[in-house]
Parts: C-alpha cells; sequence; structure tokens
C-alpha cells in the first residue's frame, strides 16, 4: 500500500485538509491508518472511490448524516426517496428565483419609467400596451377615506396574495379602478384594486386583462391630489372632444422613500379614450 498523506489526499481529490478532518470526526471517511505517536493521518489511494462517492452525494443536495447512513447501510429505496424530497427543494428554490429575477426587472422597470416620467401634473397622451392584473373587490369605497384606509386595504391585498400563493413581487405596482359610469358622473366610487402580474406565474383564472389603448394619461406625485387631478383629465378630454371608452385607472409607478411615516408614491392616472371622428 501506498501511504499518502492528508496534504495529498486531499490535493489528489481536490478538496482541503480541513474538509478530510470533518470527514474524519464525522465519522464519514476516515484514514486506513493513523500514526499512534504522530497522529498523523494516511489515505490509500483506492479510498478516492469512496470520496468520490461522498461528493457526488454532496452535489445530488444530501447532507452529510444523510451519507453517511447510506454509506453504511444503502437503501436504495431510502436513497431515492431522498433525491426526489431535494427534487422538490429545488424546484422550489427555482421558482423563488425565477420570481426574485422578476421582482428585480420590475423594481428596475418603474425606476427607469419614474426617471422618465413626465413631472407633476402634466397631462399627457400614452399608447399602454395590454396589462394582466389580479383584482380584488374590498367592498369599501376608498374615496371616502384617507391615506389611513389605502394601507389597511393593502394589507387585504397581501392578505389575499398569500391566500392565492401569489409571490409578493406583486404587491408593488398596485392600482385602483373607477368605473367609467362612475367616472363621468363624478361619483367617486371604487371598491376595486389590483396588482400588475404576468402570465405564467399566476394562474389564468386569476387574471383579468386591460386591453392595450390610448390613454389620456396625468402624472401625480401625491395621493391627496387625485380626484383635482381626475377632474382636469375630464376636462382636457372635454376640451380635445376624446370619447372616453373605459374605466379610469390610478396606477402606481414607483414608491420612494420620500416619507417614513408615510407611503411615497408617484401615480399615472389615466383614462382610456378615442378620438372623435368630427
Amino acid at each position: 500500500m501506498n501511504k499518502l498523506t492528508i496534504g495529498q489526499m486531499a490535493r489528489m481529490n481536490g478538496i482541503s485538509e480541513q474538509t478530510l478532518r470533518l470527514y474524519d470526526r464525522e465519522g464519514l471517511f476516515s484514514p486506513i491508518h493513523r500514526d499512534t505517536e504522530t497522529g498523523y493521518r494516511y489515505y490509500d489511494i483506492r479510498q478516492s472511490a469512496q470520496l468520490d462517492m461522498i461528493q457526488r452525494m454532496k452535489t445530488l443536495g444530501m447532507s452529510l448524516k444523510e451519507i453517511k447512513t447510506q454509506l453504511h447501510h444503502f437503501d436504495l429505496s431510502q436513497f431515492k426517496k431522498l433525491l426526489e424530497k431535494n427534487l422538490k427543494v429545488l424546484e422550489c428554490q427555482e421558482l423563488e428565483l425565477m420570481y426574485q429575477r422578476r421582482a428585480i426587472e420590475r423594481t428596475l422597470e418603474s425606476y427607469e419609467w419614474y426617471e422618465s416620467a413626465p413631472p407633476d401634473g402634466t397631462i399627457v397622451l400614452e399608447y399602454i400596451p395590454k396589462r394582466l392584473i389580479y383584482m380584488i373587490d374590498s367592498g369599501i369605497n376608498f374615496y371616502d377615506y384617507g391615506i389611513d384606509m389605502y394601507e389597511k386595504l393593502l394589507r387585504d391585498v397581501k392578505k389575499n396574495l398569500i391566500a392565492h400563493q401569489l409571490s409578493p413581487i406583486y404587491y408593488t405596482n398596485a392600482g385602483t379602478i373607477l368605473r367609467k359610469e362612475q367616472l363621468l358622473t363624478h361619483h367617486y366610487y371604487s371598491t376595486e384594486i389590483f396588482v400588475l402580474v404576468d402570465k405564467g406565474l399566476v394562474q389564468d383564472n386569476l387574471i383579468t386583462m386591460i386591453p392595450a389603448n390610448t390613454y389620456l394619461c396625468i402624472y401625480c406625485n401625491r395621493f391627496e391630489k387625485e380626484k383635482a387631478y381626475i377632474n382636469k383629465l375630464l376636462e382636457e378630454a372635454e376640451k380635445k372632444h376624446y370619447k372616453i371608452i373605459g374605466d379610469y385607472l390610478c396606477e402606481v409607478v414607483a414608491e420612494v422613500p420620500m416619507d417614513m411615516q408615510e407611503r411615497g408614491m408617484f401615480l399615472r392616472l389615466q383614462i382610456p379614450i378615442s378620438f372623435s371622428s368630427t
């Protein structure tokens, strides 16, 4: 037998001496000989096969305890169950990473939009592509209340998302809907709150589509200004002879840390319109 020192064994197998000492302490992989006087560990190159198996089991997501059990008493059925369990864990992690990636993308998009958006109070025409939303009816007319009620309703939205196993990434970019009939009569009554979602990450039966359209928009930096700005949009539509063809939307473009006592929101208020033929 050609005895190998711990350093030689470690280098041959691409691992550290510290790892070999750990394996020895855990009773997982021990040297074939130990010098009683010096305490030096010596290995046989043929032990590399067992070390390869240990490293492979680690890459399969198995713990040292699980590896030790399988090395001492290999059970194929139990081994397969461990792999199936680890596969499910990986699938969950992949989903979480996908959500995290989308959250980063959405946040970057929001702040790029915020940076390029017109100043507060600016009215513009914008073509907005199709959007997908998840919507709940709160049963409470938030126009009758202030920001405190809005915050409470957002808690309800969060609970609703959790109940439907939807990712918290959708908690940002929230919005509200004022139906066309209420808008045209200046009756500020709305109980519907929505969040923008992505196809493929949310069940189809939970999704409502807002069709692509040209919107008359005004940007707003304070929650309290919304009603006054809605009136400005209606006045502009009447002045330009635009036909209002759908529901009013209030959409959070971005949230900025303006005041720790209050949510800092930059809003895009929007009404879908068509151009008069006259």
